[in-house]
């Protein structure tokens, strides 16, 4: 938890937030984030390396502050095309997409920081107990893109498809992390031909012959639930 009280949260502590926020990251991107210091990041902010430690009480909680903000960013990026599409193939395409577009202003370093972020202990791990309501929330948007379309699936589909999503999404990221086409053009050639095949894979749950095939992708997920 950061060190301000909720209670804080005024305008003026939002904006302080904001500033050390941008500030950690354009360090990051320029020196790495291991070389990017808590003392560096407050000067780079003009705010005293206290009032840094005072909102943030390390570099990890600040990284958990990035995936707040970067996911309101996605939000804000996907509601176009979830107000307008009930097809979860358009659907899923371009909530996908929206994510690749808010994340392309850091792919400079985001090899570097991934690296951390791949690391099972890692606070920074999307599947760490700190990183669980940038999760939670994410896996929420891939409930409203499967909640909000049209798509008929097998029993037990609709219940696990959001997580399973997010999941996806995930190795969409990794994919993006190491690509080094111009404008990461593979990345978006990549989402656009997955898309559709997610959205025949989930219509075909239906049939009976792949029941059992999907009840046993279910059962290897919650195995790897954490």
């Amino acid at each position: 938890m950061t060190c301000v009280a909720d209670t804080a949260r005024t305008p003026r502590a939002e904006q302080t937030r904001a500033v050390i926020t941008a500030a950690a990251l354009a360090l990051f991107r320029e020196r790495g984030y291991e070389a990017a210091t808590m003392r560096a990041i407050a000067q780079h902010a003009g705010v005293s390396t206290g009032n840094a430690y005072y909102y943030f009480s390390s570099k990890e909680e600040l990284i958990q502050e990035f995936y707040s903000r970067n996911h309101a960013a996605h939000l804000a990026a996907t509601r176009g095309v979830l107000a307008a599409e009930t097809d979860l193939a358009a659907r899923l395409h371009g909530t996908v997409r929206a994510l690749v577009d808010v994340l392309m202003p850091y792919h400079s370093f985001a090899a570097t920081f991934y690296k951390h972020a791949a690391e099972p202990a890692s606070p920074l791990s999307p599947f760490s107990p700190q990183s669980s309501p940038a999760r939670l929330a994410s896996i929420a948007l891939y409930r409203d893109v499967v909640e909000g379309s049209s798509a008929r699936m097998g029993p037990g589909v609709r219940e696990r498809l959001p997580e399973l999503l997010w999941l996806y999404s995930l190795g969409i990221t990794l994919f993006w992390v190491h690509d080094n086409s111009d404008g990461c053009a593979k990345t978006y050639q990549l989402i656009d031909a997955t898309a559709p095949v997610i959205a025949q894979l989930v219509a075909a749950s239906r049939l009976p012959a792949l029941r059992r095939t999907l009840r046993d992708l279910i059962g290897i997920a919650d195995q790897l639930s954490l």
